[in-house]
C-alpha cells in the first residue's frame, strides 16, 4: 500500500489544450478513491499521469515517499486494469494471470501461490484452464483484475473497468470490487463517468471539471453538501432541480419563484453563513427530487407545493413525477456542463415551452397520475442556495469566502 499525492499537477497538450489544471489530490494509504466527471474533464489523464503513461508538464506526483515524475511505468510499482480486458486470447486463464510474473522472473513456486490465491479470491478456480473466448464478460474482467492482483503492487489504477458490462453484471461486479478492497486494502484510484459507480465504490469521490478539482469528499457529503452548482447538478440521479428565485422576509424568511413561496427555516439561515445577506436579491434555488413527497405521505411540517403532473415514471420502489414550473430554465455554464449528455440537449427547453422541467421522487404508494393536480410536500430544511454569479454554494464551508463576500457586497 502507498499514499498517492498529486501536487499542483498540470498537463498541457501541444496546441495549448490544458487537460489538468493545478490539480491537488491526496489519496490516502489503503483508500479507494474514485475520479468522476463528464467526458473530457481530465479524469483519465490524471490516472494515466499517475501510471506514467502521460508525462505531466508541471507539478509533482508522489507514490509513497518517492517522487515518480521521471520514473517509467514499470518502476512505479502500480498495476492497471482497463475497460477492454487486454487478455492474451491464446493463453489460458492461469497463463494470463502468470504472464506478468514470468516477465519479472518470479520463481515458479511463488507464481503458483499468487495465481492460486488470486483465482480463489476472484472465484476463477473452475476456469484456470479455459481460454478468454470461453468466458463471459464478467469472468474476463475478473481475470484482468486477477492479473493486477498477482503483482501485489503498491496501488491499483482502474480506468472504467466495468463500462463494457451490461447493467446487471455491473452491479455484481461493483459488489465484487468492494469485497476485494475490503480484503486487500490496496490503495486504489478508480476512474468512471458513471456516478452510480462513483457513489457506491468510492470511500471518497473526486469530482473534476475541465481538469480542475471541484470537490473531494465522501459520497454522502457530495450529495448533501455540494460546493457549487456543477457538483450539485452532476451528483444525484435524477438531477437536482434548479430555479432563479428571490430570498424575502415577508411574513417570515421565504424563497419565492414561479408563483410559489417556500418558508426558509431559521435553522437553515443559521447554518448557511452569509445567506442572510441575500435578502431582497436573486439567487439560485436547488431542490433534490428526493426532498419531495406526495403530501399525504409526508411529514405534516413540510411545506406544500401544488403542481400538475406531466409525466410519471413508475420504477416499482418509487415514482418519478415530472412536472413544469412557470420559470425559464436556469442559464449557467456550471449547470449546462453538469447535466449535458452525449445527445442534443438544446431541444429539451423548446419542447417544454421555455419552462423549467422538474422531477419529484415520491412513494410507490402514491396515486400521482399524468395530467392530474397533486400537492407535493417539500423538506425545506434541505434547500440549497447558490450565488448566481460565482455558482458557489452559499454557506458551504469550502466555498471561497472572498468570492461569496464579493457577490454580497
Amino acid at each position: 500500500m502507498a499514499q498517492i499525492v498529486l501536487d499542483h499537477v498540470e498537463k498541457v497538450y501541444p496546441g495549448g489544450t490544458k487537460a489538468l489544471d493545478d490539480l491537488n489530490l491526496d489519496v490516502k494509504e489503503g483508500e479507494f478513491m474514485v475520479l468522476v466527471g463528464p467526458s473530457g474533464c481530465g479524469k483519465s489523464t490524471a490516472l494515466r499521469s499517475i501510471a506514467g503513461l502521460e508525462e505531466i508538464t508541471g507539478g509533482t506526483i508522489r507514490i509513497g515517499d518517492q517522487v515518480v515524475n521521471d520514473l517509467p511505468p514499470k518502476d512505479r510499482d502500480i498495476a492497471m486494469v482497463f475497460q477492454n480486458y487486454a487478455l492474451y486470447p491464446h493463453m489460458t486463464v492461469a497463463e494470463n494471470l502468470a504472464f506478468g510474473l514470468k516477465l519479472r522472473n518470479t520463481p515458479k513456486p511463488e507464481i503458483r501461490r499468487r495465481v492460486d490465491d488470486a483465482a480463489k479470491l476472484l472465484g476463477l478456480e473452475p476456469y484456470l484452464k479455459s481460454k478468454p473466448a470461453q468466458l463471459s464478460g464478467g469472468q474476463r474482467q475478473r481475470v484482468a483484475m486477477g492479473r493486477a492482483i498477482v503483482r501485489e503492487p503498491r496501488a491499483f489504477l482502474m480506468d472504467e473497468p466495468l463500462s463494457n458490462l451490461d447493467a446487471k453484471l455491473r452491479v455484481s461486479m461493483r459488489a465484487a470490487l468492494n469485497q476485494l478492497h475490503e480484503r486487500l486494502h490496496t490503495t486504489t484510484v478508480y476512474v468512471t463517468h458513471d456516478q452510480v459507480e462513483a457513489m457506491t465504490l468510492g470511500q471518497r469521490v473526486c469530482v473534476l471539471r475541465d481538469g480542475q478539482l471541484q470537490q473531494v469528499d465522501t459520497p454522502q457529503r457530495l450529495f448533501e453538501s455540494p460546493v457549487n452548482l456543477f457538483v450539485a447538478g452532476f451528483i444525484g440521479s435524477p438531477a437536482m432541480n434548479f430555479v432563479n428565485a428571490e430570498l424575502v422576509r415577508d411574513d417570515g424568511p421565504a424563497v419565492t419563484f414561479a408563483g410559489y413561496r417556500l418558508p426558509v427555516p431559521a435553522s437553515v439561515l443559521e447554518a448557511k453563513a452569509g445567506l442572510d445577506g441575500y435578502f431582497g436579491r436573486q439567487l439560485i434555488l436547488g431542490i433534490r427530487p428526493s426532498d419531495f413527497e406526495e403530501a399525504g405521505f409526508a411529514d405534516a411540517s413540510w411545506a406544500r407545493l401544488p403542481i400538475t403532473v406531466g409525466v410519471t415514471e413508475e420504477l416499482g420502489t418509487e415514482i418519478h413525477a415530472i412536472f413544469t414550473i412557470d420559470a425559464a430554465p436556469v442559464e449557467h455554464a456550471s449547470i449546462t456542463h453538469a447535466t449535458a449528455g452525449d445527445g442534443d440537449d438544446e431541444a429539451v427547453p423548446a419542447l417544454i415551452g421555455g419552462k423549467s422541467l422538474w422531477t419529484a421522487r415520491v412513494s410507490a404508494r402514491s396515486t400521482v397520475r399524468p395530467g392530474q393536480p397533486v400537492e407535493l410536500a417539500v423538506d425545506t430544511s434541505r434547500l440549497q442556495f447558490f450565488d448566481p454569479d460565482s455558482g458557489l454554494t452559499i454557506g458551504h464551508p469550502e466555498s471561497s469566502p472572498a468570492a461569496t463576500t464579493a457577490q454580497v457586497a
